[in-house]
């Protein structure tokens, strides 16, 4: 009798560790936060590392888990694809995201990435307010915390950006702001809300945008000390409407035009012209655009209870200043080293203010990148380095008269965008053309013009599968009802320059490892620290929060956890 009972209790004793073990493995962050640096290189991690701070990248690598070697794994790599990619964990083969903008067969024309005329905006103006993220075509890791938790967890993007706040937000989130340079407030649209939340209001009157601009910005540090970067005069940079020449200090109160404020009752001359309104889009284009929209992250952290109402909530935050300034400047500008050493105090700032508020070690962040950019075409020119631009206009015209040579007059091309060539069907189809013998009278036509390396057609991706190489990124960007008829890969230092010939500044768009190797750090709730050079792809990264979090992952996810940093 006192065996069986010794039994019993140990038996007990046994599976309540278990159950301690389990419930212990079950518990979630209070608080999720992902962080997406649009257009940041993997090597900025360590190409600045001696002049960052102690509280921002260098804490997220001291104290975080960095994968060394995560790259993207298709083409274009652009904002809006990156975006989707993040947060589905799939391709836009399966999310649909094929880029910033592509071309509708059915209407006709271009679209954009989030743009939905079927919604209103809520605090700006319909430009920049009729969006949504229905063109996405999956669900999203931010969907999936909502849904395992009955919609009690909040989910909110915050963004400058309309599609780095939309898109990682996903189609189920509480709500998803963004900046409308027109009256310098971030808005939103109906697909969230009718109203804009009294905090957006009372932060938007504030008026921060102005407040940031009416400082000219200046180096962070002494300029000589700007080692990493090239001369702060270079031919390959472009300047603000209004400067002569690209070069510090960028006098923004004149750029965005501020003027003194007018006497108060004063009447106007006879003839005298009302003063233009200021510019406060250019804010977007500064290092301040992170400061503004970091910021509003900390107010809506605060406002909506973010991580402190007993259910794990998740804030979207995507900086995108980074992006404006790196297409202006380019990879090796001083202007881009200032914007992210002034980046490094802004995330200080955020990691502080979530250890003072969600609390130490309870949120789970990660940091990533949209993708990555390549160096400007004359700053390789200039260091005896291959590479060179092509001018999409050019490559469409090119194709177009081709077309007309070997077929007669028409419109034989609809579109050229992200690399794509989008064919006239129907005319195909009335001049009783074969489709495939004229996408591959293209590709022949295309692969003699400069810069080209690559083309293939639509129906060859189709019809085959790549693991890896070339044609997987071509595939894992290709969806059928939106890519083109023919994909072009350029040459590696090769980019789209749309103000052809002229190249200022740099882009990015390619499947070269410039444009697809971004950082990848996780931090906080029960992250060990340590990092790994083992291949990741920026698709893991949803399934590793699906496991971290014991929900399911995305409907269309095709990535696989993240085993090293789960400790698994």
């Amino acid at each position: 009798m006192k065996k069986s009972l010794l039994l019993l209790l140990a038996a007990t004793l046994a599976g309540s560790a278990v159950g301690q073990k389990k419930s212990a493995t079950l518990a979630r962050p209070k608080l999720v936060v992902g962080i997406v640096v649009d257009q940041m290189r993997y090597d900025y991690l360590y190409r600045y590392w001696s002049k960052y701070g102690s509280g921002g990248f260098r804490r997220l690598l001291g104290e975080g888990f960095s994968y060394e070697n995560t790259h993207y794994n298709y083409v274009p790599t652009y904002t809006g694809p990156g975006h989707a990619s993040i947060y589905t964990g799939t391709t836009p083969s399966f999310h649909g995201i094929v880029g910033n903008n592509w071309f509708e067969r059915e209407t006709g024309r271009g679209t954009y990435v989030t743009e939905d005329k079927t919604v209103q905006p809520v605090g700006g103006t319909a430009a920049a307010g009729q969006q949504s993220p229905r063109h996405m075509l999956t669900s999203t890791i931010t969907d999936e915390l909502r849904l395992a938790t009955n919609f009690q967890s909040k989910v909110i993007g915050v963004c400058i950006k309309d599609r780095g706040s939309i898109l990682p937000a996903g189609h189920a989130a509480n709500g998803a702001y963004w900046y409308d340079g027109a009256n310098g407030a971030f808005i939103t649209s109906t697909f969230y809300q009718n109203t804009l939340p009294e905090w957006v209001t009372k932060f938007n009157a504030e008026n921060r945008a102005a407040q940031y601009l009416d400082k000219p910005w200046e180096t962070l540090l002494p300029i000589g000390q700007y080692t990493e970067s090239s001369p702060d005069d270079v031919a390959w940079e472009a300047t603000f409407k209004g400067e002569a020449k690209p070069v510090f200090p960028h006098n923004l109160p004149q750029l965005s035009g501020a003027l003194p404020a007018p006497v108060k009752g004063a009447l106007k001359a006879e003839g005298e012209k009302t003063a233009p309104a200021r510019n406060l889009d250019l804010i977007r284009s500064t290092p301040f655009g992170n400061s503004l929209t970091l910021d509003f992250a900390l107010e809506a952290v605060r406002a909506e209870q973010l991580g402190q109402r007993g259910q794990t909530d998740f804030l979207a935050l995507s900086f995108s200043s980074t992006d404006y300034v790196g297409h202006q400047f380019g990879v090796n500008a001083i202007e881009t080293e200032d914007t992210y050493l002034r980046l490094d105090q802004d995330l200080a700032r955020l990691l502080d203010y979530l250890d003072r508020t969600v609390g130490k070690g309870q949120a789970l962040v990660f940091l990533s990148a949209d993708h990555a950019a390549a160096h400007s075409p004359g700053f390789l020119a200039d260091h005896h380095l291959p590479g060179g631009s092509v001018g999409p206009r050019l490559m469409q015209d090119s194709i177009q008269q081709q077309l007309v040579r070997r077929h007669g007059a028409g419109q034989w091309v609809l579109s050229y965008e992200n690399q794509q060539v989008y064919l006239n069907r129907p005319l195909i189809a009335e001049k009783k053309l074969n489709l495939r013998v004229v996408q591959d009278e293209v590709v022949d036509i295309a692969s003699q013009l400069a810069g080209v390396n690559r083309a293939i057609t639509a129906d060859d991706l189709q019809k085959s599968h790549w693991e890896s190489g070339m044609l997987m990124y071509l595939e894992n960007g290709f969806y059928p009802k939106r890519s083109g008829d023919v994909m072009v890969v350029l040459q590696p230092g090769w980019l789209e320059s749309y103000s052809y010939p002229v190249s200022k500044g740099t882009t990015h768009g390619s499947l070269n490892n410039y444009d697809t190797h971004v950082p990848l750090v996780f931090w906080g709730w029960r992250v060990k620290h340590g990092e790994s050079s083992h291949p990741a792809k920026i698709t893991d990264i949803a399934s590793t929060l699906a496991s971290w979090l014991h929900i399911q992952e995305p409907n269309g996810n095709t990535g696989t956890p993240l085993q090293a940093v789960l400790g698994r």
